[in-house]
């Protein structure tokens, strides 16, 4: 049964990375306290005290985090809903390490985005046999504020669009079918290879644009022929720059103020959404809450994870992150399954209200005729205002019906010509294939006639060589004659 729209709040996580080699060699001490409860953290020296759905202290490890703030949303996901994991905080407090973690194929030390694949694919295998799936991925930076498609960089300023039937999307961003868990891997290598890195002081590997993964799972009934789209978005943003301790100068200083404007939009978006004073909710401020927009007070589930770092030398910084997570945790979304009827479902839908109104229209003549054999007058005119209003609503639902039943066409026509597409495509691959490997074997011919030629010249060489010694052999016989 497909859920009604209903309202739930952001989770909220925060996360602490062990100290590093920068706050030791500084002399720093832990700032932060972590009591037992696991939801709330104090600041040590000060009253002020945060409490989330869930803090997670230095110790804890990937797992315990993507199976608490992470993988309720996979499984919402596989379940038709939107879903976004995003994770928010300073330069260097291990927002990446988070998401993406060291290496992407480690299985201890993997993050969210990684673990992610094994969740939705081991969904797949486990759902019904009647259950066909379709799995696209993309993968965009955003950086100083152009989206830039990372598996085509060619695209670097991607346009956010909106529309009733998709909701907010990216146009023209490259979305990758994918049939296995390592096709998602090769397109992340893909997309890391392509993302804007730089070296900042905070941290050397700090990436410098923020980075969004999108995953579209469709799924179809094939009893029914109803389909459910759900989409997820995993977002490892910039870090909030102090530039002051970055180090930041020239091209990176503007890299810096892009980073932190567009992050200033995210704050004044969450502060619009939590402060009733607001009438106006400014997603259009940036790219970065244009595309957030249906993560936050829109249609989907929604996971952030603070990270944070607990030395005091970072204490200010930690302290707005954490003030940041509990404005955020008081956002309402409405989410609701992504359902959509097909051309087959709907026509069964109009079947039944045309046999349902057959059978109104059959009763109130078997009715009238009831009255009319105990001589009572049947109240005509209330009669056809009731027949009237019914057959109102049944024809405002039918044309209802119809229009959604038009626009199933029309997808389906969109998609028979991207088959048609792909089939041109794969036609002029194999054709460029049929001429690589003409190509091939020319080469190959004529490297071995290069071969021969050469075989040739050496022999060649070696019968001069030879002739050579010879000649200087009796050069020497005939001056050796001459001294005697």
């Amino acid at each position: 049964a497909v859920e009604d729209p209903h309202e739930e709040s952001i989770k909220v996580c925060c996360r602490f990375r062990p100290e590093n080699q920068l706050e030791r060699e500084h002399g720093c001490r832990i700032c932060v306290e972590c009591p037992d409860d696991g939801t709330s953290v104090h600041l040590l020296g000060s009253d002020h005290t945060f409490v989330f759905d869930r803090v997670f202290r230095w110790d804890a490890n990937q797992k315990e985090v993507y199976d608490y703030a992470a993988k309720p949303i996979i499984t919402s996901v596989l379940r038709g809903f939107n879903g976004t994991v995003f994770a928010y905080g300073q330069t260097s407090s291990g927002k990446t390490y988070t998401m993406e973690g060291p290496d992407i194929e480690d299985k201890l030390y993997q993050g969210v985005i990684p673990r992610m694949v094994w969740s939705i694919f081991d969904g797949i295998y486990h759902a019904d046999e009647h259950i066909e799936f379709l799995v696209k991925v993309s993968i965009v930076e955003i950086y100083n504020d152009r989206i830039r498609d990372l598996l085509d960089p060619k695209k670097d300023n991607l346009k956010v669009h909106e529309d009733k039937a998709r909701g907010v999307f990216i146009g023209e961003v490259t979305e990758s079918y994918v049939g296995c868990e390592q096709e998602i891997f090769d397109a992340m290598r893909a997309g890391h290879f392509n993302r804007s890195m730089a070296v900042t002081n905070m941290n050397e590997h700090s990436s410098r644009s923020h980075l969004i993964f999108m995953l579209t799972v469709e799924q179809k009934n094939l009893h029914d022929r109803s389909v459910k789209v759900g989409k997820l978005h995993l977002v490892d943003l910039a870090g909030s720059e102090k530039v002051a301790k970055t180090g930041a100068s020239g091209e990176r200083l503007d890299e810096a103020k892009n980073i932190n404007r567009s992050l200033s939009a995210l704050g004044n978006v969450i502060n619009a959404l939590t402060d009733k004073k607001y009438t106006h909710v400014p997603y259009r401020d940036s790219k970065l809450t244009r595309v957030l927009q249906e993560s936050l007070g829109g249609n989907a589930k929604t996971s952030l994870i603070i990270t944070c770092s607990p030395s005091n030398f970072n204490e200010q910084e930690t302290l707005s992150t954490l003030r940041f997570g509990q404005r955020a945790k008081m956002i309402k979304n409405v989410v609701k399954v992504n359902h959509e009827r097909s051309a087959e479902e709907l026509k069964l839908l109009l079947e039944k209200k045309d046999l349902q109104l057959n059978e109104i229209s059959a009763k109130c003549a078997f009715f009238a005729n009831l009255l009319r054999s105990q001589n009572i007058p049947v109240p005509e005119a209330d009669t056809h205002a009731l027949a009237g209003v019914a057959a109102q609503q049944s024809q405002e639902h039918v044309a209802e019906l119809m229009d959604q039943l038009q626009d199933s066409r029309e997808q389906l026509r969109l998609k028979a010509e991207q088959v048609s597409e792909f089939n041109r495509e794969r036609d002029d691959m194999r054709m460029q294939l049929r001429t690589a490997e003409g190509d091939r074997e020319r080469l190959i011919r004529e490297l071995s006639e290069a071969e021969d030629e050469r075989n040739e010249k050496a022999e060649e060489v070696a019968r001069l060589i030879a002739e050579n010694q010879r000649l200087r052999m009796e050069l020497q016989g005939c001056r050796d004659g001459t001294h005697r």
